[in-house]
């Protein structure tokens, strides 16, 4: 069936196409085969017509201010259904067929009220292909380098979807191990998160009880200052990074718990880089926003002036060549939620939808909180992606009060659980392998086919300035509430922070995280400048688990898991015999994350 949208009281209806639509494909063939066309090219044509109709249909869907599900959120899916002769029907949808990772199936017998639904990933997206085929039998066909592989996992009394849904895994295998049913799990949380959220969620004014426990007992709790020592050591100068501009460069005992070449005794130059041992393409720093240039300190009023806590306070940083690694990301088994932030307000908030977006859950989609078995062999680092949904929106400042508080967008797998807003920081992956980090635009929606994973988290904290292509702090870095930096009611904004930015030149790409061990946004973007990054963006703030990075260096078959500081190993969950596990490699996670793999062949 054709479809075409047509306006009525409710945007985004979609309707059956009307005769005339019809009369128009017949006389679109009809003049294709007149001109010399065969009948295969205006039966192609037909085909080329439906589908963009349906795209079309599809669009309005994803466009419209009304409630929804999560499907219905996919405007580029696609969707095959094969009845079954004894009654029943065979669904399979591919969420977005250009990233080809995540698929729907729906299996309705022919007694059953309602489809039973599994959401299927694709072990290798970049070689095979799955489709549903209709002959000899309905049977999902899975097409890759090694041939052809069919398989029935809805067929027997007990068949494969029922033991892989039986079997508790996040990932279970089924179809020989080509595709992974994804199942529902209980996400890690530390006391601390399990406290806060139970007062959010259930305390009148749990809110205020939060913020005030952190700015009277957690503020500044994790402050570093530098020690200096007297030492010989220089560090290197990696292709594609510059040197840090600084006033001055000391040698400092450094508190980090990574194991760097060329540091005795943990001992590194302030702002010079060092290769992390036995993880090529990985390189660590320290840095004192007190000893940054006068230069970038002076930059006019573009950040606020540093107090003197944080400009004493040290800040870590990890770039990775991203010549040598990829990027993914993956969405904790509850945060960043898709419902409402309670932030919004006024035009920003309507109460008669669910969420922002039309939808208040993912389901029947399942966000499992860790790395897939086959992106775990080749895992190098994780780090926590950012804020949870009720911070994810702006309480004060235009962005309040439209586009529904501008709740911070997030795809993963190329699918949309929140739509990615315009003139937030994102940091995006594409169905190339290309990263990029940027300020959102309407025209960049364009790319939104061809997104692997993306994530928003506010306002940039650094740019590079048109004119003088030097990085200068974002527009909003001194601005609390407009620039939604949370922290007190006071402004008071200094606390714990993590936050990432992008360098790349014409040879060489980094990603850099940096971990501020008490900071301000204006303190974050000095940092960030000084080390020339392209663009900057926060990521998550206030604890350890919330600015966790780990590395994972592989050594005589094994795998040794290496914290940025001792405290975050804290949070990797203890087994039975004492020994911690790495969280979000070896167990699920509640919130969502970035992680780093080899790539096959680095250059």
């Amino acid at each position: 069936m054709i479809f075409q949208v047509r306006k009525s009281r409710a945007a985004g209806v979609c309707r059956p196409a009307s005769r005339g639509v019809w009369f128009a494909a017949a006389f679109m063939m009809g003049v294709l085969y007149l001109e010399g066309g065969p009948v295969a090219g205006a039966l192609e044509a037909q085909t080329s017509m439906q589908d963009r109709l349906r795209l079309q249909a599809q669009k309005a869907q994803y466009d419209a201010n009304v409630p929804k599900t999560i499907v219905e959120l996919q405007q580029f899916r696609t969707e095959r259904t094969v009845n079954q002769p004894a009654g029943g029907t065979i669904s399979l949808i591919s969420l977005n067929p250009d990233i080809n990772s995540w698929f729907l199936l729906k299996v309705r017998g022919a007694k059953d009220r309602a489809a039973r639904q599994y959401h299927l990933e694709n072990v290798n997206p970049a070689t095979q292909k799955i489709t549903l085929e209709s002959t000899p039998r309905t049977h999902i066909m899975v097409t890759g380098p090694s041939g052809v592989y069919r398989c029935i996992p809805w067929q027997g009394t007990h068949d494969q979807l029922a033991r892989a849904r039986g079997s508790g895994l996040p990932f279970a295998p089924i179809c020989g191990g080509r595709i992974y049913l994804r199942n529902v799990v209980h996400g890690s949380r530390t006391t601390l998160e399990a406290t806060t959220e139970f007062l959010r969620d259930n305390v009148w004014m749990g809110e205020s009880i939060v913020g005030f426990v952190k700015s009277a007992f957690f503020k500044d709790s994790q402050m570093e200052t530098a020690k200096q020592v007297k030492a010989r050591t220089e560090g290197v100068l990696p292709e594609g990074l510059v040197p840090t501009r600084m006033q001055q460069a000391p040698v400092i005992q450094a508190r980090m718990r990574l194991k760097l070449e060329g540091a005795p005794k943990d001992r590194i130059r302030m702002g010079a880089w060092y290769p992390v041992q036995n993880l090529p393409g990985v390189y660590a720093t320290a840095i004192q926003p007190a000893l940054i240039s006068r230069d970038i300190l002076r930059d006019g009023g573009a950040a606020n002036p540093l107090d003197a806590k944080e400009s004493r306070a040290l800040s870590y940083l990890v770039a990775f060549d991203m010549t040598r690694f990829k990027l993914g990301y993956e969405v904790g088994t509850t945060h960043p939620r898709v419902n409402w932030s309670s932030r919004p307000s006024g035009a920003g908030r309507d109460d008669r939808l669910p969420g922002p977006d039309g939808i208040g859950t993912v389901r029947p989609l399942v966000n499992t909180g860790m790395i897939s078995p086959r992106d775990a062999k080749l895992a190098i680092a994780t780090f926590t992606a950012g804020f949870k949904r009720d911070h994810g929106a702006f309480r004060w400042g235009p962005n309040a009060t439209r586009d529904h508080g501008k709740h911070y967008g997030f795809l993963v797998h190329g699918v949309v659980e929140s739509k990615l807003k315009n003139d937030l920081a994102t940091l995006f992956v594409l169905d190339d392998g290309s990263i990029h980090m940027k300020t959102w635009q309407e025209s960049d929606n364009k790319l939104l086919a061809h997104i692997r994973f993306a994530r928003q988290n506010g306002v940039p904290l650094v740019v590079r300035d048109a004119k003088t292509g030097q990085p200068t702090p974002g527009a909003l870095v001194r601005y609390w509430g407009p620039g939604n930096w949370s922290g007190s009611a006071k402004a008071d904004l200094r606390t714990l922070r993590a936050g990432v930015c992008m360098r790349t030149t014409k040879t060489k790409q980094y990603l850099i995280y940096g971990y501020f061990s008490t900071a301000t946004p204006s303190a974050m973007a000095r940092t960030f400048q000084a080390i020339s990054c392209d663009y900057a963006m926060l990521l998550d703030m206030n604890a350890l688990e919330h600015t966790y990075l780990s590395l994972f260096v592989r050594n005589n078959g094994g795998i040794q898991t290496e914290h940025l500081v001792a405290g975050m190993a804290l949070v990797d969950r203890r087994k039975r015999n004492g020994k911690r596990v790495p969280r979000f490699l070896a167990y699920p996670d509640n919130r969502d994350f970035f992680y780093l793999m080899r790539k096959d062949n680095p250059n």
